[in-house]
């Protein structure tokens, strides 16, 4: 699919924008106060396959985070920074890879300088952040409520404040917990400017209702080739927003580092508890970086024939199965080695 082109900006070793691969991010959600669990959750987001992690700095002492986690952890950091422009200056000179911080909301003119100086001297992008919520009384003014137009409006805003400071390595975001809202205010941005979009939709609930929000706003986006950076907000574990980023990915072509997976809904023929050995495949394989499409298929109807472009594949019988590779059957199995046998071929390929 054709992607709009956009500016690219590096944080640390991963790029953002200008064709570079989509990115998936995360966030901590240990206290700041808690290093070692902060530093075990990073390692954890880098296992799952998190390609930016994100941290709140909340006061002068949680910048110790930024230290202790790079000394474990490849993966670049991003420092969450509201108000106080001093613990940006900090964060920069700990090592951080990338600011989140509204410019707008830090002070005069004077300080916004300094946080762009500082950020320009180490290369350090800086995100822009606005939601709903968080809109300036003079917009408000102008459009009466928070709009789609107001939030790209607020963006550029912001933007503009380090423009004045010969500041260009910006990430924009606009999220908002309305799906319809957030994208509208993308395609917006999209529209105005050529900066690198970082979207989601924020508040997204939790694990169900949040997956289900996250992937029609940032699916739809990028199907339209808008958006160059991601983030699945769950009220969950960090690690299940990753794998939800990685699976929007994947079902719309964009990562092929992985497993995709088919499997049929089941109906009355289906003789084999198919739910179970799907559930348990896609969480054994979950980790699996070959670039493979496994089928897992209820009956011989729906089987080899429906699913023959799968590189690999199972359909039930009575209390067996059938093992296939492009649509031809290897060999029959019983039920209750389906999976086995099915993980050994996997290994193989």
């Amino acid at each position: 699919m054709e992607r709009k082109n956009t500016r690219q900006v590096s944080v640390g070793n991963v790029k953002i924008g200008g064709g570079a691969d989509i990115s998936v991010q995360s966030m901590l959600n240990i206290p700041s106060t808690d290093i070692e669990g902060s530093v075990r959750q990073s390692l954890e987001l880098e296992k799952a396959g998190c390609d930016i992690i994100r941290l709140a700095i909340p006061n002068m002492d949680a910048v110790r985070l930024i230290p202790a986690i790079k000394k474990e952890v490849r993966t670049p950091l991003v420092a969450d920074i509201h108000f106080d422009y001093r613990l940006a200056l900090e964060a920069a000179a700990a090592g951080i890879d990338k600011i989140r911080i509204n410019p707008g909301n830090i002070g005069d003119d004077s300080r916004v300088k300094q946080v762009a100086d500082e950020c320009r001297k180490r290369n350090i992008p800086i995100r822009i952040g606005v939601n709903s919520g968080s809109l300036e009384k003079h917009i408000l003014e102008k459009y009466g409520r928070p709009t789609p137009q107001a939030l790209c409006d607020s963006a550029l805003y912001h933007a503009s404040l380090l423009e004045k400071f010969d500041f260009d390595n910006i990430v924009l975001s606009m999220k908002s917990s309305n799906v319809e809202f957030m994208t509208k205010a993308y395609s917006l941005a999209s529209e105005q400017c050529h900066y690198p979009l970082h979207v989601g939709v924020t508040e997204a609930g939790t694990e169900r209702m949040g997956i289900i929000k996250s992937s029609v706003g940032i699916g739809s986006l990028l199907l339209r080739g808008i958006g160059d950076t991601i983030r699945v907000s769950l009220t969950d574990e960090p690690v299940k927003e990753v794998y939800a980023a990685k699976d929007i990915l994947k079902s719309i072509g964009l990562n092929k580092d992985g497993i995709r997976f088919i499997s049929c809904p089941t109906c009355g023929r289906t003789r084999i508890d198919l739910i179970s050995i799907a559930k348990q495949a896609e969480d054994l394989l979950r980790d699996c970086k070959k670039n493979i499409t496994v089928a897992i298929m209820g009956c011989a109807v729906n089987g080899p024939g429906e699913a023959r472009e799968a590189d690999i594949g199972i359909a039930g019988g009575t209390s067996s199965g059938l093992i296939f590779k492009k649509g031809e059957v290897i060999r029959k199995v019983p039920e209750d080695q389906l999976l086995e046998e099915l993980l050994k071929e996997i290994e193989q390929m």
